[in-house]
């Protein structure tokens, strides 16, 4: 448990966002100030320091006395610059798509993008809180549901319903500038053989890849109406009303997956349009649409998420690199947002995934996909180390028809390589659902044999309980109020 700074104390609205960040990656409880607990201190520590590996090995200056854990307000300044985004909120640079480029990052800048290094910087503090307790009771909330110490979620884009063959030859020009000749026999063979609806089937393939390992993930839809200049673009392809894809929303939903909204390019900065699509998507799936992922990555950091609130969005599931894999916001789970214009939290969640199967093949050349694989269970492992979510997303297009030969085998042991380490899986609106029921877990008071009372402000799908200093199942927390408790993986 911890004792945060009180207002009085001078800290300002970034540092208490930041620290709040801080103490729900670190799964500390906080407690009221008249309860028995190690205080939290800020002290003042010059800049930033410009080798982050090399602080983070010092423990990220975080101290730990009695009942006193004091942190440097410079961490409070790295965590609003990485994980709140504020860096890449004040790039004006942009690529060719009107995305912050990956070079804008400051842990791509420094090498260490592959590395959730502010969620180490929160284990820091955790283990400073646990030696400032002392003899006094401590406790953290458990990591995840079901006794799990990590967790995973899959998620799917889908951006090719209509005009396949269409997809096909652009895939096929693709290979023929890497040479690479054999496996462009492979995909002509395979498209002509492929019959009617390759992509029906593609989507079906990892439907049985999924009911196989009872897995239930995410898909984002593409949800506006397509036009020449859209399809030239590589944005909108296909109408969501048309049978087709009606049909793969069907296969979808009764499989028990999450479907949500994969924002177009017209969706940007517009309220409004998000706000169309959403409601469109609802209409044709019959279910609340919780989550977005912007087509292509396009986001402008703070701006396109101010519009994602004005919609309604509960989370936004965009924030990975689009031209190579891992941490952009130096964190493997969920984190609010924050906004730098505004100096306010921007009221969403943002879901970063770590890996992305395009990533590799198309910005990396990387044309073997059981490297695919290998590269996302290297990050899988990344965070599993520290007790985090691994976010993975596979375009069901992948197939031999649509240029991608070994494809449907990689996601096949990527699925089996993530589930062999025992994480909790679910869609990203389940997930997203715990860790806000987790993060509004608070201290009400201490027995005198040392039992810890706590309560979660927010209901929660899954029971929450606390654990004590060994990490060993202490008490169970209750929610203001009781929800039914769905089935994870």
């Amino acid at each position: 448990m911890i004792r945060l700074p009180t207002p009085a104390s001078g800290v300002t609205a970034a540092e208490r966002f930041a620290l709040d960040m801080l103490i729900d990656l670190a799964r500390l409880v906080p407690a009221p100030s008249g309860l028995e607990a190690a205080q939290v201190e800020l002290t003042a520590g010059g800049d930033r320091p410009r080798d982050l590996r090399a602080w983070g090995a010092a423990g990220w200056g975080i101290e730990a006395s009695d009942a006193v854990v004091r942190v440097p307000r410079a961490v409070l300044r790295a965590v609003i610059d990485v994980t709140g985004g504020a860096v890449e909120q004040r790039a004006t640079a942009r690529d060719r798509y009107s995305r912050v480029p990956s070079s804008e990052n400051p842990l791509v800048r420094e090498g260490l993008e592959r590395e959730p290094v502010i969620q180490r910087a929160a284990l820091a503090l955790q283990n400073a809180a646990r030696r400032a307790a002392g003899r006094r009771p401590f406790r953290t909330v458990a990591a995840w549901p079901e006794g799990r110490r990590w967790a995973a979620a899959f998620t799917h884009d889908l951006d090719v319903v209509a005009w396949w063959p269409a997809f096909t030859l652009l895939r096929a020009a693709e290979l023929g500038r890497k040479g690479a000749f054999g496996r462009l026999a492979r995909v002509a063979a395979a498209a002509i053989g492929a019959g009617w609806d390759p992509v029906t089937r593609g989507v079906d393939g990892v439907l049985a890849q999924e009911a196989g390992t009872h897995v239930r993930s995410t898909w984002f839809i593409l949800c506006g109406t397509p036009t020449l200049r859209t399809m030239r673009a590589g944005d909108l392809t296909y109408r969501p009303e048309s049978p087709k894809a009606r049909r793969i929303f069907a296969r979808i939903a009764a499989a028990g997956h999450e479907i949500a909204l994969h924002g177009s390019f017209a969706t940007l900065n517009d309220r409004e349009t998000f706000t169309e699509q959403k409601v469109r998507l609802e209409a044709l799936t019959g279910a609340a649409v919780r989550g977005v992922r912007q087509h292509y990555v396009r986001i402008h950091p703070g701006v396109t998420e101010r519009a994602m609130v004005g919609a309604g969005f509960a989370y936004d599931a965009t924030l990975g690199f689009p031209d190579r894999n891992g941490f952009r916001l130096g964190v493997a789970d969920v984190v609010a947002r924050w906004d730098a214009a505004a100096d306010a939290p921007l009221g969403i969640d943002a879901v970063p995934f770590a890996w992305m199967d395009r990533a590799l093949s198309k910005y990396r050349g990387i044309e073997d996909p059981m490297a695919w694989c290998e590269d996302a269970l290297a990050l899988a492992a990344a965070a599993r180390a520290v007790g985090g979510l691994w976010v993975g997303l596979w375009h069901p297009n992948l197939t031999p028809p649509l240029g991608f030969p070994d494809a449907p085998p990689a996601y096949a042991a990527t699925l089996a390589g993530v589930l062999a380490e025992a994480p909790f899986v679910a869609p990203l609106a389940t997930i997203v659902e715990w860790r806000r029921a987790r993060r509004s877990v608070t201290a009400r008071s201490v027995a005198p044999d040392g039992r810890v009372e706590a309560v979660s402000s927010t209901p929660t799908p899954f029971p929450l309980r606390l654990e004590d200093a060994e990490g060993r199942p202490a008490e169970p927390v209750p929610a203001l109020r009781d929800t039914p408790r769905p089935t994870g993986r």
